[in-house]
């Protein structure tokens, strides 16, 4: 019985009633009108803050901080995967669409990450906290909708998530080196372990220093391929934006397998609209100081993830001379194209970025999760301790184990809780463009964006002594 209800939910969400997929959809078309395409028209403006992304007192998390956490959960598995199975099931064209859709969600992202900053509280250790839950409860005033979030969240990113991640990183290891799955698990438990206890700001240092070095890596690993294989660009191009519009042999019919596809990968890749990223924007304190600084900084985060680094498995992909029929599905088929490149070096590598993108993705998870504690008033050591444990716990016991039950369950987890926070940042919609209204009138008078809640029109309250 429950694992039909399971089943039965999950088909709705993100089978074939794809409710996820329209719900999203919809949601990056509101905010890229009511914003007037901010992620387009701002767009120089989201890099220029970039300069001073990485000041900030040194007892705060800085942006960039906050930006390379965001970074760590999104850049996992569905960027070697994820778009692995978008070609194989749509072609070439789903890259196309999966490019759409992320400009799409960076204004999606930007929303969310506006509402972090705006309602972020202080944990008893006075480190900013916010989220989801938090704007929930204070800006529109539901306490019942707010503990359904963050225990839909706890379920995903607390726990279930943590066991996949791991399942990956050790098969992948299992695979390319022959290490046993168990010995692996242990070692990154512990990694993982002696990272997290060290609280956000250990978790968000450590996103500092190897997030950037990941994707420098990455990208420069997929330039070089380009480079190399550089007189067969101008046809892949071409095949990509002919067949996006169906003005290749195959038709309508495989337009209408890529726009699916690519839109479904590039919405499962970059989490804008999910309610994660929010955690990490709200723990920011950002120059200027202005939660809207916060929302083009993590709006970079939907552009990073999807427009640079899926474009880079996708390149790597549609460069190699490999067979992308639906033979061969997800990293299977990374793997086949990155050893066509670089011989059996590429298998080593994919296992490497695999493992490394994983385990910045469960580092990242715990700090999600962990900033929903101060709701539950369990910001303390007993509460802290009882939560990495179980964590942890979780980590150990899915390196080994068979995950299609827990999978399913972390899709429900995932899907409700997109649900619970697309419905909230559509109701304080109004918030969200009175703060970047705010945000602009001040850049046009020549000043430095300084936020004060008691001047800008706040939907609900706002914890006193952040902003005012």
């Amino acid at each position: 019985m429950f694992d039909l209800i399971v089943g039965t939910v999950n088909n709705l969400l993100w089978g074939e009633g794809q409710i996820l997929i329209y719900i999203l959809l919809f949601t990056g078309i509101w905010f890229s009108v009511r914003l007037k395409l901010i992620q387009i028209v701002k767009f120089k403006h989201m890099f220029s803050l970039l300069r001073t992304s990485s000041k900030c007192d040194k007892n705060d998390i800085s942006s960039f901080q906050a930006l390379c956490t965001g970074l760590s959960a999104r850049v996992g598995t569905g960027n070697l995967a994820g778009v692995a199975v978008a070609i194989s099931l749509g072609g070439s064209s789903a890259i196309f669409w999966m490019w759409m859709i992320a400009i799409l969600g960076m204004a999606t992202g930007f929303a969310e990450s506006v509402l972090g900053q705006v309602y972020k509280v202080r944990d008893s250790n006075g480190e900013f906290r916010g989220g989801p839950a938090y704007y929930i409860q204070q800006g529109i005033g539901s306490k019942t909708l707010a503990i359904a979030f963050a225990l839909c969240l706890f379920l995903g990113y607390g726990f279930t998530f943590s066991a996949m991640q791991t399942n990956t990183i050790t098969d992948a290891l299992n695979y390319a080196f022959e290490i046993p799955t168990f010995y692996s698990g242990i070692v990154i438990t512990i990694l993982a372990g002696s990272i997290i206890l060290g609280g956000f700001k250990a978790i968000a240092r450590f996103a500092e220093r190897v997030v950037p070095i990941m994707g420098i890596v990455f990208v420069l690993a997929a330039v070089i391929i380009t480079i190399i294989n550089f007189s067969q660009v101008p046809a892949m191009i071409e095949d990509i934006l002919l067949s996006a519009f169906g003005l290749q042999e195959a038709g309508a019919g495989a337009m209408g397998a890529a726009i699916k596809n690519g839109i479904q990968r590039g919405l499962y890749s970059n989490e804008a609209g999910a309610g994660s990223v929010p955690h990490a924007s709200a723990c920011a304190t950002p120059i200027p100081n202005h939660p809207v600084t916060q929302g083009y900084i993590q709006m970079l985060g939907v552009f990073f993830d999807t427009i640079v680094l899926c474009s880079c498995t996708a390149v790597i992909i549609l460069l190699a001379d490999v067979d992308i029929s639906g033979e061969m599905e997800g990293i299977r088929l990374t793997q086949e194209a990155m050893t066509a490149h670089l011989a059996q070096g590429g298998v080593y590598f994919v296992a490497a970025a695999i493992t490394l993108f994983a385990f910045t993705s469960v580092v990242a998870n715990y700090a999600y999760a962990e900033s929903n504690l101060h709701l539950f008033k369990l910001d303390n050591k007993i509460g802290r301790g009882i939560y990495t444990f179980l964590y942890l716990s979780m980590m150990m016991w899915g390196a080994s184990a068979t995950l299609k039950e827990v999978w399913d369950l972390a899709d429900i987890a995932l899907g409700l809780m997109t649900v619970v926070n697309v419905i909230a940042i559509i109701i304080l919609t109004p918030t969200i463009l009175a703060v970047t209204a705010d945000y602009n009138k001040q850049r046009a008078q020549n000043a430095e964006p300084e936020f004060n809640a008691n001047k800008v029109n706040v939907q609900g309250k706002t914890e006193k002594g952040i902003w005012h």
